[in-house]
């Protein structure tokens, strides 16, 4: 309740911002902090939300565990979790005393430390959490919950479990247990916890807690970049974006915008696999990422490619590869943490990605064609009246991405509060005019499903935001840079060896992580080669969308396995040639740059 009225005055206050400042010609004091201290409350109270219900983001490789392991590994994955939790609830403990000495206030009278607090309070409540929650086996990200010891035995799971909240008390309180010690074997313990599922901010917070305690430094600078990330001024957008994207999942507009999409696409070969593709591609602009595309349209779209005649193979390899299509498109929330990030102007990634972001749509479609060709799927023949009347019937949620684009471009908002507007768009539309969206029932699901999936998200950006700071102090992104010019001369070979190191990021990482830790680490090989600092970026989503489709652990193999009922290597076989066509369109957004810059040149932004 706490973390949903929060995001409710995240979207008040900038709009109130906007109105202000047009009819006063002046803001709201403190209206800002305010709101970026509350994206801090909504990412550390949902991802407490997320632990509760089982929710945090893992690697997928866990769920490969079965039998008499499972038990063990369950128990190991909480321990860790719990005792990385305990240690970053103690830095984060640090950090809000010191700020309490310190005095700041981030206006309205409100003390800097006392929204610090939110820290200690939700790991702590993280760490009894995943405790508590050892005998239930959950698939990361999904609402899969199934209990696997029962009776007297679940009480000894969770007993063998607290050991890591002990762990943790030690660590934290005497931090010699681990100043100075081999690392080998740490490393062991954290590649072993996220195999077996352990949840990725614990994997990355733990890391980063263990270097920073090994060279006996404490882990509240950990926390200290984690608060400066999350009241980061651009980034409340995330949570406001994402929002939106869940009203429009609660309302019938998925139904509408494939009415409409069918009755201009239906008519060619492969009409209904077009639509699948340029539908997920719109939905994840605004939904926050592939997992919520796939969850929300897969029911939809699943029996429509089947019904019309579509091989079952293919129309599974479509949806899972289609649930990311949209990430390069504006305003995409990982367009708009890389400008964070690497520190560029959201506009220019904004406008940087639509044409690489149409590309890759179009190329899977163009597979769709040749799909419907070749299977003698079933098409829908074009009617001017159906055409219209879809299009009448869509008009508003067609005219959201207009919304956004015209709001930020025209000076009238800022990215904040553009997305502000476009929340409260979103509402108004699919309660409001279309009446799909009941404010009693729907509204509160729709908020507390979207700070649970937020909170995720932001929880691994915060810790990985202390794990970046260990690296750069380390040098790390020097080192690597002197080894990239001593042994790679070629820009197009660089942009190769980028292209690899890449695609095994998005193997073996999140995107969310990998956005906060490689980033800072290969914009200044980018500089050093000459790379736009744009298309640097869409380089870089663009492969960590591929990765998505990555056989065994890609997210979009394992959400795909989940929502169709199908095996993991089934849907593996089935991404296959998706897989191959992104893979493709990489190379062609790699190697010609003007798909990026382009645009950018155009208008003068270049």
């Amino acid at each position: 309740m706490v973390a949903s009225s929060a995001l409710l005055v995240m979207v008040l206050l900038p709009l109130s911002e906007i109105v202000a400042r047009r009819f006063f010609g002046r803001g709201i004091a403190g209206s800002g902090p305010i709101v970026q201290h509350l994206t801090l409350w909504v990412g550390f109270l949902g991802a407490a939300i997320a632990a509760r219900e089982g929710k945090l983001l893992a690697l997928a490789t866990g769920t490969f565990i079965k039998g008499g392991w499972r038990r063990a590994v369950d128990i190991l994955a909480a321990a860790y979790g719990a005792c990385a939790a305990i240690v970053l609830a103690f830095g984060g403990w640090q950090m809000a005393m010191i700020e309490r000495e310190a005095g700041t206030e981030i206006g309205a009278g409100i003390h800097a430390w006392v929204t610090q607090l939110v820290l200690p309070v939700a790991f702590v409540l993280i760490a009894l959490r995943l405790v508590w929650r050892v005998g239930h086996a959950t698939t990361p990200a999904v609402e899969i919950d199934t209990p696997v010891s029962a009776g007297p035995s679940i009480w000894l799971d969770r007993a063998l479990a607290s050991i890591g909240l002990v762990a943790g008390v030690l660590f934290a309180q005497i931090p010699s247990l681990l100043t100075g010690h081999l690392i080998w074997p740490a490393a062991v313990v954290i590649v072993i916890s996220a195999l077996v599922g352990t949840p990725l901010f614990a994997i990355l917070g733990g890391t980063a807690a263990f270097l920073y305690l090994h060279d006996g430094v404490t882990p509240a600078t950990i926390l200290v970049e984690t608060y400066s990330l999350s009241v980061s001024p651009t980034l409340p957008a995330i949570p406001l974006f994402t929002l939106a994207g869940f009203l429009l999942a609660e309302g019938h507009a998925s139904e509408r915008l494939l009415r409409v999409f069918r009755a201009f696409f239906g008519w060619i070969p492969g009409g209904t696999a077009v639509v699948c593709a340029v539908l997920c591609s719109f939905f994840t602009v605004f939904s926050g990422g592939s997992g919520v595309t796939i969850l929300a349209l897969g029911g939809v779209l699943f029996p429509a490619l089947l019904k019309d005649g579509y091989r079952e193979r293919f129309a599974l390899g479509l949806l899972t590869a289609s649930g990311s299509l949209g990430l390069l498109l504006p305003p995409a929330l990982p367009l708009i943490l890389y400008a964070v990030v690497a520190q560029i102007p959201i506009e220019d990634i904004f406008i940087g990605g639509i044409l690489p972001g149409i590309l890759l749509t179009t190329m899977i479609a163009g597979w769709g064609v040749r799909e419907g060709i070749v299977s003698g799927a079933a098409r829908h023949r074009f009617r001017v009246r159906e055409a219209f009347a879809s299009l009448w019937a869509a008009k508003w949620e067609l005219a959201m991405p207009g919304v956004v684009l015209v709001a930020m471009f025209s000076g009238l908002a800022t990215t904040v509060e553009a997305a502000a507007l476009t929340a409260l768009y979103a509402l108004v539309v699919q309660a409001g005019i279309h009446r799909d969206l009941s404010l009693r029932r729907d509204l509160p699901r729709a908020m507390a499903e979207c700070v649970t999936v937020i909170g995720g998200v932001l929880i691994i950006l915060g810790v990985a935001q202390g794990l970046t700071s260990y690296l750069v102090g380390a040098q790390v992104h020097s080192k690597l840079l002197d080894w990239a010019q001593a042994n790679i001369t070629s820009r197009l070979a660089f942009l190769l060896v980028l292209n690899v190191f890449l695609l095994a990021v998005g193997w073996l990482m999140e995107i969310w992580a990998a956005l906060v830790v490689v980033v800072p680490i290969i914009v200044p090989l980018g500089v050093a080669y000459g790379i736009h600092p744009v298309h640097l970026g869409i380089i870089f989503i663009a492969n960590l969308e591929l990765g998505f489709l990555t056989p065994l652990v890609g997210l979009n193999i394992f959400l795909a396995s989940y929502r169709f009922k199908r095996p993991v290597l089934e849907v593996c076989v089935a991404a296959l040639p998706m897989m191959a066509i992104l893979g493709i369109g990489v190379l062609v957004i790699t190697y010609v740059p003007w798909l990026t810059t382009g645009l950018l040149t155009l208008l003068g932004r270049g």
